[in-house]
């Protein structure tokens, strides 16, 4: 996962594009509607990508503390992984939003996330030095930043084509008959 790039191929670069919404109001309300799903994909890839990267700063925060002693027991950072991974404080009441669209291209992402991790080095936590770690979680951090960053861009991209789309019903320029027609 990279950041946007002006003029790529990728469905983030196309829907960070400066001109994805230009002309909205003189698109057909297909290709309007097919705006909005590619952002609504993007916006779940960013979301699943920002996830596992908080799993991950979630472990190198909890070995950190372990290590500093404020966590209880001495166990390994294993033996406290589900507990870790399912902590409702590091839940994020930020934008999320009900998708109705999965994940694309999983395996891609995963790796790209490994390679993230590999990069900091932070595969084994229970072997690595405490600056180490410290260092790795600040690169995972400012990594997951980057990517909420531009969740919340392509969220306000969504927004933006949904009150498009919410318009034209509203002012009669499109009918919901035409929408049920085609189903």
């Amino acid at each position: 996962m990279t950041s946007p790039m002006p003029g790529g191929r990728r469905r983030i670069d196309r829907v960070l594009a400066p001109d994805f919404l230009d002309g909205l109001d003189g698109l057909d309300l297909d290709d309007l509607r097919a705006r909005r799903r590619e952002a609504e994909q993007e916006e779940a890839d960013l979301s699943y990508v920002r996830r596992m990267l908080q799993g991950r700063i979630d472990i190198l925060r909890a070995e950190l503390s372990r290590r500093s002693g404020s966590s209880t027991g001495d166990d390994k950072i294993v033996d406290h992984l589900s507990r870790i991974l399912s902590d409702p404080d590091r839940a994020d009441h930020g934008l999320g939003r009900f998708l109705t669209v999965e994940p694309s291209r999983v395996d891609e992402h995963r790796r790209a996330v490994e390679q993230i991790i590999a990069d900091v080095g932070v595969s084994d936590v229970e072997g690595r030095a405490e600056h180490d770690l410290q260092d790795a979680l600040e690169r995972v951090e400012e990594f997951e930043r980057g990517v909420s960053e531009d969740r919340v861009v392509v969220q306000k991209i969504m927004d933006t084509l949904t009150a498009e789309v919410t318009r034209r019903y509203r002012t009669g320029a499109a009918h919901v008959e035409d929408l049920l027609a085609e189903h």
